[in-house]
């Protein structure tokens, strides 16, 4: 259990001992006088009113394993049917309270008792008697939700290992390079081709660092900057451009294409990395002389913007993580493709945000084609006078040929 939730654990259990202690010393508090017409509050009833209003589940277990008493929280949860505990971890845990005195645990609870999926709650279990007497007593068990906690910290130990990882390669190889060049001084060719790799791994290492910096952006609690009309065209246009060069490099055509003068409401900026992202990817995957295909429509109030390409495709086992930070598919294309294993990651936090969504339609050999989905403005949004309309791709992609399908 984490320092702050035994905090306030520890805070919650010595609140209602100290009630309860100066409910007994001061007969009178909670009473008025024998004059005033009000009836006094027993004290039995001001412990269970503040047992009820504490947030965190309590439980209070005999030693029969029979349920003395449950807050609401604790019959939230589901883990209480009428007296009895349904969950055996937490049974089990009672048992060595009472043999030690406390115990601390985290417990994974069935979602079918909570009835949104499984939660993992952190246990704080008590003996409630001195521990001098022959038979030990009830024991209090205090339960916080500690799901979304113990996601956070290993979302945080995964990307330290990762960053680590990823920085690691480029750094080790500059460093290398540079005793390269050191010991090659007298051969200028080999000065010169040792440069450019150093060029090329600072590139890289840049480039992790920077959508590092975007994805943390993305992720946290920075709030989204306001959102505006955006012309679909533009971000489009504004994402070609950026990858022409790369494309052209490797003798690929991009083909723009769709239903024109699409408006969402979003951040152009962001919209315009997350398109680039997807058709880097797309030229990343691509070989041979071969046609990169950009569209996008309108269609249950979303606009839909997808990305064909015809390259390797992804294996079906590896489609459902390629959003996931640094993953690759194949790891050994890595240093030829130049990716950092970022960029699906920061598309789709980019949907997100704009309560929109990214998928991938891909089998192996064939391509791929990501979709990406975002809210559609609404018609007072809409510019006057849109850009001009522009081509249709030549050739039908694969998310054609499935939507026709279907």
């Amino acid at each position: 259990m984490s320092p702050l939730v035994a905090l306030v654990v520890g805070l919650l259990l010595g609140g209602v001992v100290a009630a309860t202690v100066i409910i007994r010393s001061r007969p009178d508090l909670g009473r008025v006088s024998d004059d005033d017409p009000r009836t006094s509050l027993p004290e039995a009833a001001l412990t269970r009113r503040l047992v009820d209003l504490i947030d965190p589940a309590i439980v209070f277990v005999d030693t029969d394993d029979a349920v003395l008493l449950a807050n609401p929280s604790a019959r939230a949860l589901g883990i209480v049917r009428g007296d009895r505990l349904l969950v055996p971890e937490l049974l089990t845990l009672s048992h060595d309270v009472r043999r030690t005195g406390s115990h601390r645990a985290d417990v994974r609870l069935p979602g079918d008792l909570v009835g949104a999926g499984p939660r993992l709650v952190g246990v704080h279990g008590v003996r409630l008697d001195s521990g001098t007497v022959a038979r030990p007593g009830p024991v209090a068990l205090l339960l916080q939700d500690v799901t979304e906690a113990r996601r956070v910290e290993a979302v945080r130990r995964d990307f330290v290992a990762n960053v680590g990882h990823e920085l690691k390669t480029p750094v080790g190889a500059l460093a290398l390079l540079a005793e390269a060049i050191e010991g090659a001084s007298d051969d200028p060719e080999a000065v010169q081709r040792f440069a450019g790799r150093i060029a090329v791994e600072a590139d890289r290492l840049a480039r992790v660092v920077r959508e590092l910096i975007d994805l943390s952006r993305l992720q946290g609690g920075e709030p989204l900057p306001e959102l505006r009309p955006v012309e679909v065209d533009r971000v489009l246009a504004e994402a070609v451009d950026r990858t022409r060069t790369a494309a052209r490099a490797k003798k690929l055509d991009i083909v723009v294409g769709g239903q024109p003068e699409l408006v969402v409401r979003g951040v152009e900026s962001q919209l315009a990395t997350a398109v680039t992202n997807l058709l880097a990817n797309a030229v990343a995957y691509s070989a041979g002389e071969s046609r990169i295909a950009v569209a996008a429509r309108a269609r249950s109030g979303f606009a839909e913007i997808t990305v064909t390409d015809s390259g390797i495709g992804i294996p079906r086992a590896d489609r459902h993580r390629v959003f996931e930070r640094f993953y690759r598919v194949d790891q050994s294309r890595a240093s030829s493709t130049g990716g950092t294993g970022l960029g699906l990651a920061i598309v789709k936090h980019v949907a997100s945000n704009h309560g929109g969504s990214v998928s991938v339609w891909s089998e192996e050999g064939l391509g791929s084609t990501f979709t990406l989905r975002i809210p559609l403005a609404g018609p007072a949004d809409h510019p006057a006078v849109g850009p001009a309309p522009l081509p249709m791709p030549q050739t039908p992609t694969p998310q054609t040929l499935e939507n026709e399908r279907s």
